[in-house]
C-alpha cells in the first residue's frame, strides 16, 4: 500500500510531509508534491504532518480523488526528488481552504 497526494496539496505545497519522510519518496513539482507509491513504504509518518489534510492512505481516499494515485504514480516519474522541507508558496495560505483545485494543478 502507499500514501497518497490529493488535491488540497494543489497551490499549499506545505513540506513538512517531506520533512518526516524516512526514504525520501516525495516529488516537487511547481504547485504540488507527489509520493512515489513504489518506494512509499506505508509508515503513515506524513498523513498526520499535512496542514491541510492532503495525505491520504490509498485504500482511503476520499470520494472524487482516486485519480490522484495514478497522478502520484506519473508525475514522481518526471518530477525531482525533494529530500528536505522548503518555504511554502508566499501564497499557500490563500490556497489551503479552497476545494476543487484539479484545474490549477501545473504538471
Amino acid at each position: 500500500m502507499t500514501f497518497v497526494v490529493t488535491e488540497s496539496c494543489i497551490r499549499c505545497k506545505y513540506m513538512d510531509c517531506v520533512e518526516v519522510c524516512p526514504v525520501n519518496c516525495f516529488y516537487e513539482g511547481p504547485n504540488f508534491l507527489a509520493i512515489n507509491p513504489d518506494e512509499c513504504i506505508d509508515c503513515a509518518l506524513c498523513e498526520p504532518e499535512c496542514p491541510v489534510n492532503a495525505i491520504y492512505a490509498e485504500d482511503e481516499l476520499p470520494q472524487g480523488q482516486e485519480d490522484f494515485l495514478r497522478l502520484n504514480r506519473e508525475l514522481s516519474d518526471k518530477w525531482p526528488n525533494i529530500d528536505h522541507m522548503k518555504p511554502a508558496p508566499v501564497d499557500a495560505d490563500d490556497w489551503k481552504d479552497v476545494s476543487e483545485k484539479r484545474q490549477y494543478l501545473e504538471e
